[in-house]
């Protein structure tokens, strides 16, 4: 609490000076549902303190978009009352699965019910806007039913859904399991095939899928997470916080105690920054555009042609991209190809990466 509230005197320059309303606060990056329910509210009391009365105070505001990531195991009835009355309006819970065995497999705290009961607890207090974060792509040993998995969010009827497939990074136990041949990497096949089925499933229950990894009812995508997506700019405290401000990109030091001396000692938490090129922005662009149903301008594509790039037909054949009013968006399967087809265009249209 001390260095976030440090850092953010350091860097806010006032709400004279900022000249901009807060729109979005997440509480993420880590498990934030572990500070008591009041370190939340005092975080909450001084972001916004100064700010303009029902534009940023969460407390005041219902257009203020505030979400906390939880795990199930830490919502409370108790916890949840505690979270509305500090502003919070919107909860992250990393549910992951509804299979304890995997659930144990992955070294989550809870179990399966605790997940029902943490939503209702939620519901209890007020906070209607929850997001079920679900894992796909998993071990084949480990028998995970993803049909059911998929039976068990629905009936928890959540206003947005997140699903994350499973990826294998350097140096975690995962990859350490793997390398000594304690169980295998994700199936492609299998991770395209249960990717699938859940854009089939939800899609089915009302839910639209307004970007890759996300879908949501009507009303309840994330804020947040659509400004990352539309390139508005953001400012991340905390230990390896990101922030953005249109052209650079900055990034926090990493390691918790270099960056606790680091604010304490009245020095910059920054660890270094990255100036976008012109290329970089137009790549970007293109990228977080087709990541997301509402795609990108046609012209967007083909920013130095009068005409989509030769790419684009043979990308439409292959049923990954389609044209619809002028834009260029994904299919679900295009999605499972995102990286490639703006690489395929990136380099049709002359942009060096």
């Amino acid at each position: 609490m001390d260095a976030i509230l440090s850092e953010w005197h350091s860097v806010d320059p006032g709400p004279s000076a900022r000249g901009e309303a807060f729109h979005t606060i997440y509480f993420g990056g880590g498990t934030p549902s572990l500070l008591p329910p009041e370190a939340i509210a005092d975080l909450l009391g001084v972001l916004t303190a100064g700010c303009q009365p029902g534009v940023n105070q969460p407390t005041q505001g219902v257009d203020v978009e505030v979400t906390l990531e939880a795990n199930p195991e830490d919502v409370t009835p108790d916890a949840a009352r505690a979270w509305q009355r500090a502003g919070v309006n919107r909860v992250s819970l990393g549910a992951q699965s509804f299979d304890d065995n995997v659930l144990k497999w992955m070294h989550r705290s809870h179990d399966a019910a605790r997940i029902g009961a943490a939503v209702h607890a939620l519901r209890g207090a007020g906070i209607e806007n929850i997001s079920l974060d679900l894992i796909f792509g998993l071990p084949k040993e480990l028998h995970r039913d993803w049909d059911r998995d998929l039976d068990m969010l629905c009936s928890l009827l959540p206003a947005h859904c997140s699903l994350y497939g499973l990826t294998v990074e350097p140096r975690t136990p995962l990859d350490r399991w793997i390398s000594r041949g304690a169980t295998r990497a994700p199936d492609d096949e299998r991770y395209a095939e249960e990717y699938l089925t859940a854009h089939r499933r939800l899609t089915r229950e009302n839910y639209e899928f307004y970007e890759v990894s996300n879908a949501a009812r009507d009303g309840f995508r994330s804020k947040h997470n659509s400004a990352y997506w539309s390139g508005r700019p953001y400012h991340g405290l905390g230990p390896a916080a990101h922030s953005f401000d249109g052209t650079t990109r900055r990034w926090n030091i990493r390691a918790w105690e270099a960056y606790r001396r680091a604010v304490a000692e009245g020095r910059s938490a920054i660890e270094s920054e990255e100036s976008l090129t012109d290329e970089q922005r137009e790549t970007e662009r293109m990228y977080l555009g087709l990541r997301t149903v509402e795609g990108l301008p046609l012209a967007a594509a083909s920013p130095r042609r009068p005409s989509p790039p030769p790419q684009f037909a043979a990308l439409v054949k292959a049923g990954w991209l389609y044209e619809h009013a002028g834009r260029i968006k994904c299919t679900p399967e295009g999605w499972l190809r995102l990286d490639s087809i703006v690489n395929d265009l990136a380099m049709q249209t002359g942009i060096q990466q």
